[in-house]
């Protein structure tokens, strides 16, 4: 009968744990992007920061969740430690409001839940509604498992030897509030570990002391997951916003232990249903810590300053600025930041584009070993944003957002090819005209140097298109690509006129001139690659954006004239 009774309780937790993830990957799906920006503009002082992180726990239901959010913005200086522990103190009391929820018998209305979030996420069009369906999908499933938790789990009289197993190592205050911080730790929800102590509560499974002390337990355990995940062991600054919360826990759970058999006698004699007087005792201990703490936000930001340090080191421009991994489980926000560390690649690329036609047109060395360097960091950009999205791909991606993070992998890639040109061709053809002491012809550098300029601002429209998707330009851009085609043969051939009249610069440098124009061009051609999802999304086919092409190339008809 044991067995059966374990096997009943590890079948509801894990349907609990399931049913929280569906809750939270919805909420973040549907209104992740709002989400942050609400928290973002609720820091101007601890109590609307407190308020913020109280609602932002209550729908996520994490307030693991809520605190990698938020040390994401204090790692990024965008928020100051103090509004970050208030945000932190409210979502410890947002996370306690779903258990207070369920402690209510409200197991009736899961099938509804199940009906409205399969209609939604069967049939909604847009893919907000489709989260939404998940979300109350996720709702009903917490609510089956807390049937199976509370209803048809045996009770403690035909299940001896499970009393005894766990009377046994619920005895000591001390051992529960270890065993509920390592339960907490593991499944990395104190909403789970809560409901199911209210659940051994209310089967009669602990008393209602071992019950409180689990509590105490699960809420030292939620503060150990920001810790652990949130924090960056090359910054100590990054520690602060988890400790700090840390400290607000462990000091509470202090301050509260010596009194927990007294306080357990009260609320019980207040409220005989355990489990609701479980919840209860969840809520009052976090409200209570939040009040107490509230006001010393102050000193406790500058005793964490103090200890821990911000390091000041120099930036390794070879590292990522934006991927940031807490924002995976919200595949709009993680698209976001690996679009803007393709443009932070694009700066390093572009740089380089300067620096080796400057190079080339002074006969500066120093230069090209410049771009040799940058040249690493942009493959190792390319690196970590092709892991980044393939990490975020592996969760579930609709087609808009498969899409683009195929475009993200796809510009990211035309740039490192970009920095191949510039190091292994350009580079290599200013290195030998540097060797060789030689020098273009004055008309050779000016026709070369509008070539660089028409590229390089080619470059720049290919990222404003990138992040856009605007189509016009994006069929300005194909255009541009067309022209430079006719530009580069009417140079070629101006070069060739040079030959014909026997200059020595252009003979000496004829095959450099040459091959400048068409590495410049293959790199446009790269540039112009970001143009075609952008087109292909609207239908235009091939056989459309040649016909574009041409017309492009086309002179105006005179006035007057048809």
């Amino acid at each position: 009968m044991g067995s059966l009774v374990l096997l009943d309780l590890m079948g509801g937790v894990a349907l609990l744990l399931w049913g929280l993830h569906m809750v939270h990957s919805g909420i973040l799906r549907a209104f992740g992007p709002d989400l942050r920006l609400l928290l973002a503009k609720a820091l101007n002082n601890r109590f609307t920061a407190f308020a913020a992180g109280l609602g932002l726990t209550a729908l996520l239901q994490s307030s693991t969740a809520t605190a990698l959010i938020t040390s994401s913005f204090t790692a990024e200086g965008l928020v100051s430690l103090v509004p970050a522990l208030a945000i932190m103190l409210g979502a410890n009391v947002g996370t306690t409001l779903i258990v207070q929820v369920l402690s209510f018998d409200v197991a009736a209305v899961a099938p509804v839940l199940f009906i409205l979030g399969l209609v939604a996420f069967r049939s909604g069009p847009r893919s907000r509604i489709k989260d939404i369906g998940r979300v109350a999908i996720g709702l009903g499933l917490m609510l089956l498992a807390l049937h199976i938790l509370l209803d048809t789990m045996a009770p403690a009289e035909n299940a001896p030897g499970v009393r005894v197993f766990l009377s046994a190592i619920t005895g000591d205050p001390v051992l529960c509030i270890l065993i509920g911080a390592v339960v907490t730790w593991l499944v990395h929800s104190s909403v789970a570990s809560v409901l199911l102590v209210m659940s051994l509560a209310y089967s009669q499974f602990i008393s209602p002391y071992a019950a409180f002390a689990l509590v105490l337990g699960a809420n030292l355990g939620s503060a150990i997951n920001p810790l652990m995940e949130g924090a960056h062991r090359d910054n100590p600054a990054s520690y602060r916003l988890p400790l700090g919360n840390l400290v607000n826990r462990v000091v509470g759970i202090l301050l509260v232990a010596p009194f927990l058999r007294p306080i357990t006698e009260h609320i019980h004699a207040w409220q005989p249903d355990l489990a609701k007087a479980t919840a209860q005792f969840h809520v009052v201990f976090n409200v209570a810590t939040a009040i107490l703490f509230i006001g010393f936000l102050d000193s406790m930001a500058r005793l964490l300053k103090r200890l821990l340090p911000k390091r000041v080191q120099e930036t390794d421009p070879s590292r990522p600025r934006y991927l940031d991994e807490s924002a995976l489980e919200t595949p709009s926000l993680a698209l976001a930041d690996a679009s803007r560390e393709v443009l932070h690649m694009g700066d390093h690329v572009e740089v380089m584009l300067r620096k080796v036609m400057a190079a080339m047109m002074t006969n500066d060395r120093a230069l090209v070993d410049q771009v040799s360097r940058m040249d690493n960091n942009v493959d190792s950009l390319n690196e970590a944003i092709k892991l980044y999205v393939t990490k975020l791909t592996r969760g579930s991606l609709d087609e808009r957002e498969g899409q683009r993070a195929m475009e993200i992998v796809a510009f990211a890639i035309n740039l490192e090819h970009i920095g191949d040109i510039i190091d292994k061709n350009l580079s290599e053809l200013a290195t030998k005209k540097i060797k060789r002491r030689l020098q273009f012809s004055s008309e050779g550098a000016e026709e070369l140097s509008a070539f660089h300029k028409r590229t390089i601002d080619s470059l720049r429209a290919g990222f404003g298109v990138f992040m856009s998707g605007d189509v016009t330009e994006a069929r300005k851009l194909l255009a541009e690509k067309a022209a430079l085609r006719t530009a580069e043969l009417a140079a070629t051939e101006r070069h060739l006129d040079r030959l014909r009249e026997g200059r020595p610069e252009t003979i000496e440098t004829t095959s450099l001139h040459l091959d400048v124009l068409r590495d410049l061009r293959r790199i446009h051609s790269h540039i112009c690659s970001v143009a075609y999802p952008v087109l292909d999304a609207t239908g235009e086919t091939a056989a459309d954006r040649a016909s574009a092409a041409v017309a492009a190339e086309l002179p105006a008809p005179a006035p007057g004239r048809s």
